[in-house]
């Protein structure tokens, strides 16, 4: 199994759980004389087993990103610098929409508002590093597919 497909594999099933969850929320309580739509001992069951495999899913996962190395470095170092790379994306284009505001004036003697950042420079900034950002996932995704699981 490649990696990528296992990755694949662990999104359907913290789906597959939660909806679990939401099955046995819905079936946690019934009317006296009434039975429930689902059986919560047979959800149980599915979702142990779920939750067992989802288990093993990211041990593997997590030790195949561990130990396999692409250009030097491993995969999980290259998924914490996507992580910190989109999460800094995410500030500077707050920021950046945040500064662009434009604030209408209604006569001239209300204060005057101005962006305290260069909005076209971190724009461009901005631009920089989501290009890094989409190379990085590129070989991210490409080490998905060519790497199996451990």
């Amino acid at each position: 199994m490649k990696l990528a497909e296992a990755l694949n594999e662990r999104a359907d099933l913290q789906k597959r759980i939660e909806q679990l969850r939401v099955r046995l929320n819905n079936n946690a309580k019934v009317q006296e004389g009434e039975n429930p739509n689902e059986d919560p001992a047979e959800l149980l069951s599915e979702l142990g087993s779920c939750c067992e495999r989802l288990r093993e899913l990211i041990v593997r996962i997590n030790h195949t990103n561990s130990v396999t190395i692409i250009e030097g470095e491993t995969i999980s170092s290259l998924i914490a610098q996507k992580d910190v790379l989109t999460l800094e994306i995410s500030v500077k284009r707050g920021l950046t929409e945040a500064a662009a505001l434009n604030y209408r004036r209604m006569s001239a003697c209300e204060v005057k508002i101005y962006p305290t950042v260069n909005v076209r420079e971190l724009q461009k900034e901005i631009d920089r590093l989501s290009g890094q950002l989409r190379a990085l996932d590129t070989k991210i995704q490409a080490a998905n597919w060519n790497t199996d699981l451990l």
